[in-house]
């Protein structure tokens, strides 16, 4: 059945108050690394351990099988680590990965090739084949991040409840958005993405920062679970009937969250600098009281010597004023 699409510039598109358009922002789809890729190429390249296997003597058969599964488990494994390095760079603020999984995987698809081109007799050649292989996926995928980033002052406690808590907001937002596709409606399902996108800012802004979870902690909860389940009936009843009194109150719905959670983020900003403010004020009160004077202003240029055209002999002969100075 086909489906009426309405982007941002259709007659019958939403306006906002001034008559403007709001802009939409695109749902952030899962981080992927640009590497990850080429595990599944690596992994489709060990099929012939695979396939060779049942052409074999039972321990070749195997060697074989014992290759192809730890070729494909180091894959995984480095599929894995991968996906935990990217999700570490995207954020500010972040602890290292608790297992080197690329470490691990690099491992087993050394093991896995040294057992694929094991030999009675070659031993040594297929210790050396197993060598390089690691060495190989180490320069090919890199290491696995070994330090927390950003951590430093924070507490873990708290770092680990605001993890808790934005992994149960993240939940109810992609409820949130798998009960909006149900009604067929691109535009709500764009405007459920633009609300999801400010709870998502709210939720960077809790990372870098844990201690301002107490204060945000009921819009991390109790609104988006609200927004949850008016979200599931909303959709049970528009699916139904397609009543547009209910989808203009849903909408407001969403625009008063977002005016919220907006709004909540302005609140933590500027929090942060009024802190900042409060430091800079106690380190200067501090040099004042060590005899640490501010730099006294230097004088500005008259107006005739900026319209004076400056020479060589400007730049290497001082001004009288410093001279007399010295």
């Amino acid at each position: 059945m086909a489906r009426r699409f309405q982007g941002p510039f259709s007659p019958s598109a939403r306006q906002s108050g001034d008559g403007t358009m709001p802009p939409l922002r695109s749902q952030p789809g899962q981080i992927r690394h640009p590497l990850e890729s080429r595990t599944r190429w690596v992994t489709i390249m060990a099929f012939p351990f695979l396939i060779s296997a049942f052409w074999q003597d039972p321990f070749g058969l195997v060697m074989h099988l014992c290759a192809f599964g730890g070729i494909a488990a180091g894959m995984f494994l480095t599929r894995e680590g991968l996906q935990a390095e990217a999700a570490y760079d995207a954020r500010r603020v972040a602890r290292r990965p608790a297992i080197p999984r690329k470490l691990f995987g690099g491992i087993l698809t050394g093991l896995g090739l040294a057992l694929g081109s094991y030999a009675p007799g070659a031993e040594l050649g297929a210790g050396v084949i197993g060598v390089a292989g690691a060495v190989l996926h180490w320069l090919c995928f890199g290491p696995d991040p070994m330090r927390d980033k950003g951590m430093e002052g924070i507490d873990s406690f708290q770092q680990d409840r605001a993890h808790r808590i934005i992994a149960e907001g993240e939940a109810h937002l992609q409820a949130m958005q798998d009960d909006i596709l149900r009604t067929g409606d691109r535009r709500l399902e764009a405007r459920v993405a633009m609300f999801s996108a400010t709870a998502r800012d709210l939720f960077a802004r809790i990372e870098q920062n844990p201690a301002e979870i107490a204060g945000a902690r009921r819009y991390l909860g109790v609104y988006l679970q609200g927004a949850r389940d008016a979200t599931v009936k909303f959709a049970d009843l528009y699916v139904q009937t397609h009543d547009q009194r209910a989808r203009q109150d849903y909408e407001t719905l969403l625009a008063d969250l977002e005016t919220g959670f907006s709004a909540r983020i302005r609140r933590l900003i500027e929090g942060g600098k009024e802190d900042l403010d409060v430091e800079i004020s106690v380190l200067r009160d501090r040099l004042s009281r060590e005899g640490v004077g501010q730099p006294a202003p230097t004088a500005a240029p008259s107006p005739s010597e900026l319209e004076r055209p400056m020479t060589l002999d400007d730049l290497l002969i001082p001004r009288e004023g410093q001279k007399q100075s010295r």
